[in-house]
């Protein structure tokens, strides 16, 4: 339901993510009726899954699918096994990570929820819905981090609307149980099952994987959860990648690239906080972060993270990072700061929120030798940008602190 085509590829993990299964498949992509960029719906007429699971089909057919292998997540699990089931000839496999347990408690189902559980869970879920408080409870340790909250809360605000939002969920929770057409399914299914979930019950994944034939059940210490993109990727998306190709990436398959590493620092800012106080210090970075995260989208980079004093961001290409840093002089002016910035371009280690690699150490390294104002680059970088109008002055040979041999320098100049 946290779903929105244009606003998950803002997110570097997710992007990560969807990037990775694209790597060993044809990645199709989504949203259910309702949420979205899909049409709204009436409200007093939400989808059943039965729609959800025609929705499914008329994508395949629009995007000239005759068969496909279906991975869900959480409540996603649901019309995905109805679909494998009343549609066997058009599924080549199910992988079910960490779906959600059937909504209604049985005598021999004891892992759903009874009725008042499920109103509390409910109010709870939507009254939070679009602020990103939810955090709390699906991934507690990303709660305080305020960039990502304000993401999250978006992406719920862009999904879907508290309203329709509680009247689906209640459709979902009243109607459907999959418990019954499990035997039907007849294509090879993986069931991942992570431990340490809130909600999602292990006996949940096991009950799937028993009554489900030709399914094999995999459990796994840790969390994943809804923030299926974040936590355990890598191990997960290797078993679904052996499970329907047969064979396992490289550890290091698509995770080093070559970029463009863009560091900044803020010119005497220990200073300037005793000047002001804490507070107002705090307030004066906001407003940095906020302005020098704008410069870096408006350039096309990505934002890896704020330094403290600084920042971290990536270009996929040279010549747009370096007017990147170059525009964070008249962009920072207001605010009475001054940085100093740092390029090289080389290959660097993707990681979930973060980047690394030797190359990263040597932007931080130029950055170090940088002047007031000054954007300083390696000599790797003016070769890539012949012809562009860029200029530079030699600022001769350096050793770069940690860095092997010595490395030539050159300023920007405006």
């Amino acid at each position: 339901m946290r779903n929105n085509l244009d606003v998950v590829w803002e997110h570097p993990p997710l992007e990560r993510y969807f990037r990775r299964l694209a790597s060993f498949s044809r990645l199709i992509l989504f949203n259910q009726r309702g949420s979205g960029i899909s049409d709204p719906i009436p409200l007093g007429a939400p989808a059943t899954f039965e729609e959800f699971m025609m929705d499914l089909r008329w994508v395949l057919d629009a995007v000239g699918s005759e068969r496909a292998a279906f991975l869900a997540t959480e409540v996603g699990g649901m019309p995905a096994a109805l679909f494998a089931a009343t549609f066997p000839e058009r599924t080549l496999a199910l992988a079910l990570v960490d779906c959600m347990a059937m909504l209604r408690r049985a005598e021999d189902y004891p892992w759903g929820f009874t009725q008042d559980a499920l109103e509390r869970f409910t109010a709870v879920f939507v009254a939070t819905w679009g602020t990103g408080e939810s955090l709390g409870v699906i991934a507690p340790e990303l709660a305080e981090d305020e960039r990502f909250r304000d993401w999250f809360a978006r992406l719920e605000r862009l999904s879907m609307s508290p309203t329709p939002l509680e009247t689906m969920w209640r459709r979902i929770a009243s109607t459907f149980d999959v418990r019954g057409i499990l035997p039907s399914i007849k294509a090879p299914t993986l069931v991942i099952s992570h431990a340490e979930q809130p909600w999602i019950r292990l006996g949940h994944g096991r009950y799937l994987a028993e009554h489900i034939p030709n399914a094999r059940y995999v459990e796994r210490p840790g969390f994943a959860g809804p923030l299926f993109w974040i936590h355990d990727v890598d191990w997960t998306l290797d078993e679904v990648q052996a499970f329907l190709t047969g064979s396992r990436s490289a550890p290091s398959l698509d995770d080093r690239v070559l970029a463009t590493v863009l560091f900044t620092d803020i010119v005497g800012s220990t200073e300037r906080a005793a000047e002001i106080g804490d507070q107002r210090w705090r307030w004066l970075l906001d407003e940095h972060d906020a302005l020098v995260r704008r410069e870096i989208e408006r350039f096309r980079g990505r934002p890896v993270k704020s330094t403290g004093d600084g920042f971290l961001a990536t270009f996929d290409g040279p010549a747009r990072a370096i007017r990147c840093a170059v525009a964070l002089g008249p962009a920072l002016g207001p605010l009475g700061i001054q940085v100093r910035a740092g390029l090289h371009t080389g290959e660097v280690e993707l990681r979930v929120e973060d980047i690394g690699g030797i190359a990263v150490h040597i932007a931080a390294r130029v950055m170090a030798e940088a002047s007031a104002g000054e954007v300083l680059v390696s000599g790797a970088v003016p070769p890539l940008v012949a012809g562009s109008g860029l200029r530079f002055a030699d600022r001769g040979t350096h050793a770069l602190h940690g860095v092997p041999g010595e490395w030539r320098l050159f300023a920007v100049e405006a």
